[in-house]
C-alpha cells in the first residue's frame, strides 16, 4: 500500500486538496492520508468548509510514498509556521517523492527543499516566487515539473495534471488514462499554463518610459514594430532598448512583440466573435499562419485550439 500523505499551511485551496485526492481514490493500492496542522481531525480550506477525517501530524508516522504540501491562502500569506516546516522536513526525509501543488511551492522553498531545482507554480506567483527564495529555479510555463524526487505543479487544478502523472509512473498508461476518461479530462493537456495566464499583463515592468511604451504598443500592434522603430519612440539607441528589454520583460524586443499580439489575440479571441484572420490582423500579425505558430511557441497551442478551448463561437 502506497501512502499519500496531502497537508498544507492552513487554510488550504480546497481544490488542491481534492483533485489529487480523488485521482489517487480512482486506484487500488494508495491510502491518503490528510494532515491536519491544527493538531486535531479537520483539515480547513479557505472556503469555510473543513475536511473531516483527517489526522493530526504528530500522529502520522511511519514511511511515506508520496508527500503533497498544497497551496492556498495559508501558503501565500509570506509567514511560514516553523513548526509545520519542521515537520516538512522531516516528513521529506521518509518520503519516496515530495510534492506541491500551486503556491505549496512557496511552503517547499522555506522548509530548503526547493533550493537548486527547477519549479513551477501559480503562474500569478512565479515572480514573487523567485524574488523570495533566489536559488530557486522558477520555471512559469509547465504544468507541472520534476526534479529528481521533487515534483511541482502550477494552478490549482494543475495538481490533478500532477497527480493523474504519478498514477502513470506507479501503475502504467493503461490506469492513468482510464483514470482520466473517468474524471472526464485530459491525461497530459496540451501546452503550458502560459495560455491561462495572459502574461503579459503581469509583466513586472517597472520602467516608466517602457510601461509608455507598452501602452503605445497596444495601440499600433499592426505597425512594423522594429527595433530601431521601438528603440526611436522610446528615446534610446536600439542597444541600449534591447539591454532594458531583456532586463525589464526577461525577453528580447522581437520576443517583447510576439508577447505584446499573442496577448492582444488571446483577448480578442475571449471577449469578441472576430474570426481568426480578422484577429490575426488587428494584432499585427502578417496572416493567420503566422499567427498559429507564434501562438504554438509560446503558449504552446495554436490560436485555433485556444479559440476552441475558450471561445467556441469563434470562428476561423
Amino acid at each position: 500500500m502506497r501512502t499519500v500523505v496531502i497537508t498544507g499551511p492552513p487554510p488550504v485551496q480546497i481544490l488542491d486538496v481534492t483533485g489529487p485526492l480523488e485521482v489517487f481514490s480512482q486506484v487500488p493500492g494508495y491510502e491518503v492520508v490528510l494532515g491536519s496542522p491544527d493538531g486535531n481531525t479537520e483539515l480547513r480550506t479557505n472556503r469555510g468548509i473543513s475536511l473531516t477525517g483527517a489526522k493530526p501530524l504528530a500522529e502520522i508516522d511511519g514511511p511515506i510514498d508520496t508527500l503533497m504540501i498544497v497551496g492556498g491562502p495559508g501558503a501565500e500569506s509570506g509567514q511560514y509556521d516553523e513548526t509545520f516546516l519542521a515537520w516538512t522536513t522531516r516528513a521529506a526525509e521518509r518520503s519516496r517523492r515530495v510534492a506541491s501543488i500551486c503556491t505549496g511551492a512557496f511552503t517547499l522553498a522555506a522548509a530548503g527543499l526547493l533550493d537548486g531545482k527547477k519549479v513551477v507554480t501559480h503562474w500569478d506567483f512565479c515572480d514573487r516566487l523567485a524574488r523570495e527564495f533566489p536559488d530557486v529555479m522558477v520555471r512559469p510555463n509547465p504544468i507541472y515539473l520534476r526534479d529528481g524526487s521533487i515534483y511541482t505543479s502550477a494552478g490549482i487544478t494543475a495538481g490533478i495534471d500532477l497527480a493523474l502523472a504519478l498514477v502513470e509512473e506507479d501503475h502504467g498508461h493503461k490506469v492513468a488514462l482510464d483514470v482520466a476518461r473517468r474524471l472526464v479530462m485530459f491525461l497530459v493537456r496540451p501546452g503550458g499554463q502560459a495560455q491561462y495566464s495572459h502574461m503579459l499583463s503581469h509583466q513586472a515592468v517597472t520602467s516608466k518610459p517602457l510601461r509608455e511604451l507598452q501602452i503605445w504598443m497596444m495601440e499600433n500592434l499592426r505597425e512594423n514594430l522594429t527595433v530601431d522603430r521601438l528603440a526611436e519612440r522610446i528615446g534610446m539607441s536600439p542597444r541600449h532598448f534591447t539591454r532594458t528589454c531583456l532586463r525589464e520583460t526577461k525577453m528580447n524586443p522581437g520576443q517583447f512583440v510576439d508577447r505584446m499580439r499573442v496577448e492582444a489575440a488571446q483577448q480578442m479571441i475571449d471577449s469578441s466573435a472576430m474570426g481568426l484572420k480578422e484577429i490575426a490582423d488587428a494584432s499585427g500579425f502578417q496572416n493567420a499562419d503566422s499567427m498559429r505558430r507564434t501562438f504554438l511557441r509560446i503558449l504552446g497551442v495554436t490560436a485555433g485550439e485556444y479559440s476552441r478551448r475558450f471561445n467556441r463561437k469563434t470562428p476561423a
